[in-house]
């Protein structure tokens, strides 16, 4: 098992990917049971700041996405809109 990141720069070091990954160690670890009370709360909680930055990684990314639309037989670049957004 790797080490906590619990320094925020080493936390904006890790990628998307990274990130997603030691998040999973975590739950993993969570869920075998095979904690104490105290490193289950340091897990949780460095699972929860992991948790933010993949949601914020994945917002930013969702910003930066384009669509590409058919208009008049020529190929438009329009914004990514979710789908609750463009109602």
């Amino acid at each position: 098992m790797s080490e906590p990141l619990e320094k925020k720069q080493d936390r904006e070091a890790l990628s998307f990917e990274e990130a997603i990954e030691r998040l999973e160690q975590v739950v993993e670890r969570l869920e075998s049971g095979e904690t104490s009370l105290e490193e289950s709360i340091r897990l949780f909680e460095e699972g929860m700041r992991l948790a933010r930055l993949c949601g914020q990684r994945l917002e930013r990314a969702e910003q930066q996405v384009e669509i590409l639309l058919r208009e008049n037989g020529d190929w438009v670049k329009r914004p990514f809109r979710p789908e609750e957004d463009a109602e």
